[in-house]
């Protein structure tokens, strides 16, 4: 189950996003990402805790719901199945520019749909090799994150020998852009360990379901670690200047260095490790649309079983979405694709607030984790309104809302109905 996660967490988040949380934050993004992931333990130990306590299959969109009610259910389902869709197209598309990197001359579109082809046939073969899929790339994922470790260290100490003079003029500091830049990180930092619910979705195929929160104990703890120490490489061998928000910073810091080999092993890890978090991301969208069809949430259709691993309308349902979300992702102009995507990593956390409301409603007991709720809310807050002092983050944020605002209008029409 701990490698299951690795293979959900680690992808474009982290790989990708580092750089532009580096580049408002300086030297405090290390910060920024020591912080996002004491909270995201919080939240994973409390969505870990109530699957011990009642495995369901709908995990933290079955908690709401006993917790809240039918409204917060039905909410709780839909913003996290809106969110996931809405950001596939954004994982198809760099998955197609990560591929260009090779093939140059084969259009983008062409790649997103073979990503995509690929990873709903993994869905079609079952959870138990999307299980054993996402083992295999957590463990490549780890290696990759190792390796760039080891190499920059070298780099570091002086043992591997620089072919392009560093340029000195843009020196990383420590605040970028003062607190606000450090704020500002915080989502990106966030969004590097975004997957942890998916966990909580395949916490139901343990042997032992009360096995869950040790699970994330020790990964998230070594993974924390691992985000800081690797960012700490970057910031100690790359002046700010030289990140660019386009490329991974893990292959900017190295670029001055004469290792051929690295630039195409990490285009390779950036593919495995979008193309995984994209198929946890099917496995999960797909398992919250049959729970919402079982429990009267969505129509019955999609709860329909058949000879398939996955009830074919619901698979059929997910396929033409994704073939949506690629168009969109190829026709919308970039900044207004921007603010899409980060409406959707936006919605992730709301899930995640509904997480926490969720465990303390049902299970949280004493100060201390009266404490823990409120250091990771505050934390989870934090993260979402310092996208205000950004523009195209600002211009998401409200995106974020006005999905809100829909369904909600969807959640009072259904009670209504319902009463």
């Amino acid at each position: 189950m701990s490698l299951i996660g690795v293979g959900c967490i680690i992808g474009t988040g982290y790989f990708l996003g580092a750089s532009i949380s580096i580049q408002k934050a300086g030297w405090s993004v290390l910060l920024a990402y020591l912080l996002a992931g004491m909270a995201t333990y919080i939240v994973f130990q409390s969505l870990a805790k109530l699957t011990a306590h009642h495995p369901e299959k709908g995990s933290f969109r079955t908690y709401a719901k006993q917790a809240y009610g039918n409204w917060a259910g039905f909410s709780n389902g839909w913003v996290y199945w809106s969110s996931e869709m809405l950001i596939m197209g954004s994982q198809l598309t760099a998955l197609g520019i990560f591929a260009q990197f090779w093939f140059p001359s084969i259009p983008l579109w062409v790649f997103s749909a073979v990503f995509s082809g690929l990873g709903l046939f993994v869905i079609l073969l079952g959870v138990e090799k999307v299980e054993k899929m996402e083992n295999i790339f957590g463990v490549m994922k780890v290696a990759a994150i190792l390796m760039f470790v080891i190499i920059a260290g070298a780099a570091l100490f002086g043992l591997i020998e620089m072919g392009k003079p560093m340029d000195r003029s843009g020196k990383t500091s420590l605040f970028a852009n003062g607190a606000i830049g450090l704020w500002g990180a915080l989502v990106y930092a966030f969004y590097a360990f975004g997957g942890i619910e998916v966990m909580g979705l395949m916490a139901k195929e343990m042997k032992d379901p009360g096995d869950a929160p040790k699970s994330g104990k020790i990964m998230l703890a070594a993974l924390t670690g691992l985000y800081v120490l690797s960012i700490f490489l970057v910031v100690k061998l790359t002046p700010l200047s030289s990140v660019n928000a386009d490329e991974s910073p893990f292959l900017t810091s190295l670029a001055r260095y004469d290792l051929p080999f690295v630039s195409h092993a990490f285009n390779g890890v950036l593919i495995i490790a979008g193309f995984s978090t994209m198929v946890a991301s099917l496995y999960a969208v797909t398992t919250m649309l049959v729970t919402l069809a079982e429990e009267g949430d969505a129509p019955k259709l999609f709860a329909k079983e058949g000879k398939w691993n996955v009830p074919l309308p619901a698979f059929t349902l997910i396929t033409l979405v994704v073939i949506v979300s690629i168009i969109i992702a190829l026709l919308l102009p970039g900044k207004l694709f921007e603010y899409v995507t980060t409406a959707a990593g936006l919605m992730l956390l709301y899930t995640w607030i509904f997480i926490l409301f969720s465990y303390r409603k049902l299970m949280a007991k004493g100060l201390k984790d009266t404490i823990l709720f409120i250091f990771s809310y505050v934390l989870i807050v934090g993260a979402i309104t310092g996208t205000l002092w950004d523009p195209i983050s600002r211009k998401g944020f409200f995106v974020s809302l006005l999905f809100l605002f829909l369904i909600a209008s969807a959640t009072w029409l259904k009670e209504r109905r319902r009463g």
